[in-house]
């Protein structure tokens, strides 16, 4: 009898005598299936390896063989209804983030998106960028807790207002950069003031970091300082977001006389400013306004910036400035979070923004945005008639109110089944809001077309309701 042959009878003999015992039961020592099978420790051996592959045991060296868990069958039910109890009520909702549950209808059209189309991002100089960084010989390193300093530099110079490398923490895009600063500033129960319209991505960040987000008001200067005063007097907040260039989802820049005043009413109350840039590489060609940061004087901002909007959505990297003790907090946070964002990805966006491909990009993305922006804008003008829509200077979305007395929520679905996607305005909201909006994309469809015949079927819904 060969040995192949004598090795799977005694994996089979095994199979039965596994069946007979429990997990966790030792099996015979080698010594003892040679003796009671009369085969050679060899054979012995590679049954045992055998079974350890298929998981039917568990080998422990200088202990012995034992038998593995039993598998669970594959129609079983886990009974998880435990986890409620053990998790309590500390539910974190993504409901205004989270993506569309159900694919969209085949030919739909994106004014949803939140990224610019593959068409507008730089590929090509990316992939060149991550192909250089990973040829480096320290590429796969370690990178430093706070980031590479050479790319701290440079997101210290966007800050501006005196910022050093130092003040910098590098982060894996602005969603974690957002989780990081609520977490560090506000403790759980705080109020954090919010613009209203504002970005759902913070108030999911900001929820999810216990804070109790509280709307203030924007009108068509931006952020009103008279109601920010109000709100930090009423509810002794001690933190405000905000997005003071190209306001996600409304486009709105904050009038340069209302900038000064912003950052007194918040040193006046004690409160930091989280100051979210995100759109700071894309305007629409015109001048974008220096950060807020490059006028504090008194280490109340903390300026948050990221690549990913302007280059591409997996180009996870950001940052944070700050000045002061609350850095310290920003950077424990992030060593126990992740210890470091990812070297090679690091390496990567400081190839891609020492080049002057950027700047170049910067600027072909800043006309192809503003080509698309008021192509939309023209053609809801000229399908909807009475609906209010204002071209922004800069970002990726125009901040549609509807005429009175639609339902936003109502109307992204009809438009859906009608074969455009769209955002309904409530998810832009803390609270209640004061009319119906839609927040519509201009940037991710892939040409002109796209966008006028999103236009043309999201008329048809409003016509024929």
């Amino acid at each position: 009898m060969s040995d192949s042959s004598t090795s799977v009878e005694l994996t089979n003999s095994l199979r039965a005598l596994l069946d007979r015992l429990s997990p966790g039961d030792r099996l015979p020592s080698s010594r003892e299936l040679v003796q009671q099978y009369r085969v050679s420790p060899v054979t012995v051996a590679r049954a045992i390896a055998v079974l350890a592959a298929e998981g039917a045991v568990v080998t422990r060296p200088g202990s012995g063989t034992y038998v593995a868990p039993r598998a669970r069958p594959e129609n079983d039910v886990v009974d998880t209804a435990w986890q409620t109890v053990a998790l309590t009520d500390r539910a974190v909702d993504t409901q205004p983030i989270a993506e569309t549950p159900s694919p969209l209808p085949e030919g739909a059209i994106r004014l949803d998106g939140g990224y610019v189309h593959a068409s507008l991002q730089p590929t090509r100089a990316l992939s060149a960028a991550l192909a250089r960084a990973a040829r480096r010989p320290d590429a796969w390193d370690r990178a430093p807790a706070g980031g590479l300093p050479a790319l701290r530099a440079v997101f210290a110079g966007i800050a501006g207002g005196g910022a050093t490398p130092d003040d910098v923490l590098i982060t894996a895009g602005g969603q974690s950069a957002l989780s990081i600063a609520f977490r560090a500033i506000a403790a759980p129960g705080s109020p954090v003031l919010v613009e209203s319209p504002g970005y759902p991505g913070a108030l999911a960040a900001a929820r999810a970091a216990g804070l109790r987000p509280v709307p203030v008001p924007l009108d068509a200067d931006g952020l009103r300082p008279d109601l920010l005063a109000d709100a930090f007097a009423m509810t002794g907040a001690r933190l405000l977001y905000c997005q003071p260039t190209f306001h996600n989802p409304t486009g709105t820049v904050l009038a340069p006389e209302r900038r000064r005043q912003v950052l007194d009413v918040a040193r006046a109350s004690g409160a930091f400013v989280i100051e979210d840039d995100f759109a700071r590489h894309l305007g629409h060609g015109g001048p974008v306004p220096r950060p807020l940061m490059a006028d504090d004087r008194d280490g109340a901002v903390v300026y948050l910036t990221s690549l990913t909007k302007p280059a591409a959505p997996s180009l996870r990297i950001g940052a944070l400035v700050a000045r002061g003790p609350v850095m310290e907090r920003m950077r424990a946070i992030r060593l126990v979070d992740d210890f470091f964002v990812s070297r090679p990805l690091q390496e990567a966006a400081l190839e891609m923004l020492s080049s002057p491909s950027w700047e170049r990009h910067v600027r072909t993305l800043g006309t192809a945005l503003r080509e698309r922006c008021g192509r939309l804008a023209a053609a809801l003008n000229r399908e909807i008639p009475g609906a209010s829509v204002t071209p922004p200077a800069g970002g990726l979305h125009l901040w549609l109110r509807l005429p009175a007395g639609w339902d936003d929520s109502a109307l992204v679905d009809a438009a859906r089944n009608h074969g455009v996607a769209v955002s309904a305005g409530l998810r832009y909201h803390a609270t209640e809001p004061p009319a119906a909006h839609l927040r519509l994309s201009f940037a991710a469809t892939p040409d002109h077309a796209e966008l006028t015949e999103g236009a043309r079927r999201l008329g048809e819904v409003l016509r024929g309701r």
